[in-house]
């Protein structure tokens, strides 16, 4: 028997709205991943018709992360990654890459998505030697996070603070940075930013992009790579600096690089 009440996957399901485009699911779609809806094709199929690039920068932008998370697990030597704005799993998930490195590296997820969390349980996989947990919040509510990654970070360590792709959904450009600078600061010294976000730099983009926030979903903002630079203020840039996504560190075997706009960087905390 049961009392009735509904299980948390449940919970989940009940609150994914299917009549409005996500941006999770659609960044899903153009991956090449099932978990999304019809509405979120009809919108991923409208964006790409006026924007040809976007599964391109979607594609740069999963190659991104899994080479700087590699290099901050191996060459810097980071164990402890708080990723915000996770999105829904795909391949080569943060985990996945940080623990190739270090099985013993401990990832906290954050996002609030309702079914990002409905698929939080194919996150958590994790060696055994390593840790992953995943916390239902609001990017708009930095102390809240702090306080939960807390009970699974050690921030007396270094940790990689990751926002990948997500601070163009907080419309504020003020409150942008002020939400940054609230995470940076609760982070100890020798930790890491880890960063990309879609830039202002073509034309079709935005207009796409207009389309896209036209239809009632939460907008993204497009900014300035010089926008963008001032969430680096006050760390120490690793080469190449803030640069097209396909052009930071790219490996021998990536030729013929085709440069996206979406920018992004590593950043160590002095």
């Amino acid at each position: 028997m049961t009392d009735g009440s509904s299980t948390p996957d449940q919970q989940a399901l009940n609150k994914i709205d299917t009549t409005v485009p996500h941006s999770a699911r659609i960044w899903n779609y153009w991956m090449g991943g099932k978990d999304n809806y019809e509405v979120d094709r009809i919108a991923g199929d409208e964006y790409r018709e006026v924007a040809p690039n976007i599964e391109t920068m979607a594609r740069a932008s999963r190659a991104y992360l899994i080479r700087t998370v590699t290099h901050v697990a191996g060459e810097c030597g980071i164990r402890q990654f708080l990723d915000i704005g996770t999105g829904l799993p795909t391949y080569d998930n943060t985990h996945q890459v940080a623990q190739r490195v270090a099985p013993e590296a401990r990832i906290v997820y954050v996002d609030n998505d309702p079914l990002v969390l409905r698929h939080a349980q194919a996150l958590l996989t994790s060696t055994r030697e390593g840790v992953t947990d995943y916390i239902d919040a609001d990017l708009h509510e930095p102390e809240r996070i702090l306080e939960a990654a807390a009970k699974t970070l050690d921030f007396d360590r270094p940790i990689a603070l990751m926002l990948m792709g997500i601070l163009g959904h907080i419309q504020d450009y003020d409150e942008a940075v002020s939400v940054v600078r609230r995470l940076q600061d609760a982070l100890p010294s020798g930790s890491y930013f880890v960063h990309y976000d879609s830039t202002d730099t073509d034309q079709a983009l935005k207009e796409a992009q207009q389309g896209y926030d036209d239809t009632g979903a939460v907008p993204y903002v497009l900014r300035s790579v010089a926008q963008i630079s001032r969430f680096y203020e006050g760390l120490e840039l690793i080469e190449p600096g803030i640069v097209s996504c396909p052009l930071w560190r790219p490996g021998p075997s990536e030729t013929d690089i085709e440069t996206t706009d979406v920018h992004g960087g590593v950043a160590r905390k002095p």
